[in-house]
């Protein structure tokens, strides 16, 4: 025993400080990320604060027409916040945006949308416009206000549609790996039944979380994803950087997306499907 004792405090102490030297090293880390963090924070909002006062020339030029349609994401808790909305709104058409989808899970800026649209000058539902005053040449700022439970019932009938199609060539051709579906595919089956599909090239998220908040994911073939932070300390600068580096981007349209789409709607037509089977609805 007497042998013992000096091993197991030594073992005792070695614990003790391999303990405290690794809580010193993770807080040290935390102080350098907190530290990086703040800093870029800070350069983040000087460039936007520099960018609204039109201090940075090569964001004085924004080649719009290359953003046909915007989708705007924001968070539930801030979708209360009718006038940062608003202010946002006024921003885009500033900015010259002809096409914009408002999106919160629950659909509470639908439900305020006559609110909006009176107080955002040049404002129209996107339902009431034609193709021709969706041109490029049209005053104002068409807008769509979106919910997760939109076009569902649509999204189910075009994936019995495409099913159909998918069933009836199977038997006519043989060709195997080669991809069914295509985006003309889609667009014209969502046609049949009677929805118009504006899919957006460019997504603003507002909100806590790098996330789409649970939009649409059929709506989103090949868009862009930009997480703004929350919509309190949203900024005229950060939203102008963010839609000049899209339009200076040359975009590449991959078939992986369209691939995901696919899948999601043909689930979506089983599950109708054992629905109906189950309970006869």
């Amino acid at each position: 025993m007497d042998f013992n004792e000096p091993m197991l405090l030594l073992s005792f102490w070695i614990g003790q400080i391999s303990d405290l030297g690794l809580d010193l090293l993770w807080r040290f880390i935390h102080i350098i990320v907190s530290l990086c963090h703040t800093v870029f924070g800070i350069f983040e909002a000087i460039q936007s604060y520099a960018i609204s006062l039109g201090l940075i020339r090569k964001y004085s030029s924004i080649d719009i027409d290359k953003l046909r349609c915007l989708a705007v994401v924001v968070d539930i808790e801030v979708a209360r916040d009718v006038s940062k909305i608003v202010e946002l709104l006024q921003w885009l058409t500033t900015i010259g945006v002809k096409q914009v989808g408002l999106f919160d899970s629950q659909g509470l800026l639908k439900k305020s949308k006559d609110m909006i649209l009176e107080m955002v000058p040049g404002s129209m539902l996107l339902q009431e416009t034609g193709e021709k005053e969706t041109s490029p040449d049209r005053n104002g700022i068409a807008i769509e206000f979106i919910s997760s439970s939109d076009n569902k019932e649509a999204v189910v009938k075009a994936a019995n549609i495409l099913l159909e199609k998918y069933l009836k060539s199977s038997h006519l051709e043989n060709d195997e790996g080669e991809n069914v579906f295509t985006e003309s595919h889609l667009n014209e089956a969502l046609r049949v039944v009677g929805e118009n599909v504006h899919v957006p090239d460019l997504m603003l998220v507002y909100g806590p979380v790098r996330s789409h908040l649970g939009f649409p994911a059929w709506r989103l073939r090949y868009t862009e994803i930009v997480h703004m932070g929350s919509l309190e300390y949203m900024r005229y600068g950060s939203l102008l950087k963010a839609i000049h580096k899209f339009t200076g981007v040359r975009q590449n349209y991959g078939k992986g997306l369209m691939m995901i789409v696919q899948a999601q709607m043909v689930i979506e037509s089983r599950a109708s499907e054992i629905t109906f089977c189950l309970f006869g609805l």
